[in-house]
């Protein structure tokens, strides 16, 4: 898809952060904007600074873990704008703990926000997309967790991301063998500047855990030691602007694969290569941040 102006975006997770910067340039493009997001306060402010500068906006509130929510935001998108063309599904949680310390709480919600998110987002607009019969675009989100594994991290968000990739490169394959006029790209971002690491704050009430427990998670040296990284990282890292526009270029090529950060890559050729000469895996995360505080 190479014409923009005058089509119509949809973007999940778009109060904030990646998806906020994707709906501002998708803005620019003279795209009709659609935001979907769980925070009212966040939505309605995006919502206000999008048409202020003059973009046609539709803000709706979807919580993407819900089927009924998408089906609801893929009717009112087509009730208001007729078409949608651009699909980013963008929505995310992150957070993470050791496998046995990841409670089936934190498994609902990181696998139903991240991987179920994009699978009902794709349920509900691909048959649209597909009776259009015009030119359009899905843009999954995954994340650099996705073509590496990272210990403490990988409970339910690496899982997730690998599984978002699987389902695009999939999706992708079965679009171009029906001749179908749907480009797929998946974006494995490395470091940016987004609030992913506060997102428990629009955590459902039914999948919080136990107090005590958190508590106790928090005072785990690992757990502290993933969180102070990320908390760090996270501020210096790249700007969410950035990485939209390597998204609008990605969707222009007709490129799959986004990748923010290319000296990351370095750990999935890593991957790739231990998997074919059958090794052991190893990860760039446990030599960056773990050696110290495990004495490895």
């Amino acid at each position: 898809m190479k014409e923009f102006k005058g089509k119509v975006a949809v973007i999940t997770g778009s109060a904030s952060g990646m998806g906020r910067a994707v709906a501002g340039r998708a803005a620019k493009e003279g795209m009709k904007v659609v935001l979907a997001d769980v925070e009212q306060k966040a939505l309605d402010r995006a919502e206000g600074e999008l048409k202020a500068e003059g973009a046609e906006v539709l803000a709706v509130r979807t919580d993407v873990s819900k089927a009924e929510d998408l089906q609801t935001l893929a009717e009112t998108t087509i009730d208001r704008f007729g078409a949608v063309h651009l699909l980013h599904n963008n929505a995310g949680v992150g957070g993470g703990s050791a496998i046995w310390e990841t409670s089936l709480a934190d498994w609902k919600w990181t696998l139903n926000v991240n991987l179920w998110g994009p699978i009902y987002g794709i349920w509900a607009f691909l048959p649209i997309m597909l009776k259009q019969d015009t030119e359009c675009h899905i843009v999954n989100t995954s994340s650099i967790g996705g073509l590496m594994s990272s210990p403490f991290v990988g409970g339910g968000y690496c899982t997730s991301k690998h599984g978002l990739i699987a389902l695009s490169e999939t999706l992708s394959h079965e679009l171009k063998l029906m001749g179908a006029k749907i480009g797929v790209s998946v974006l494995c971002p490395g470091v940016v500047n987004t609030r992913i690491g506060q997102a428990a704050r629009n955590r459902p009430a039914e999948l919080q855990n136990d107090p005590a427990w958190e508590e106790k998670m928090r005072e785990l040296a690992h757990i502290k030691a993933m969180q102070e990284m990320t908390a760090q990282l996270n501020s210096s890292g790249m700007e969410p602007t950035q990485v939209a526009e390597l998204v609008f270029d990605a969707i222009k090529e007709d490129k799959f694969y986004i990748l923010t950060h290319p000296e990351f890559m370095m750990t999935a050729k890593t991957r790739a290569e231990e998997i074919l000469n059958e090794r052991q895996p190893t990860s760039m995360v446990v030599d960056m941040l773990f050696g110290g505080v495990l004495g490895g």
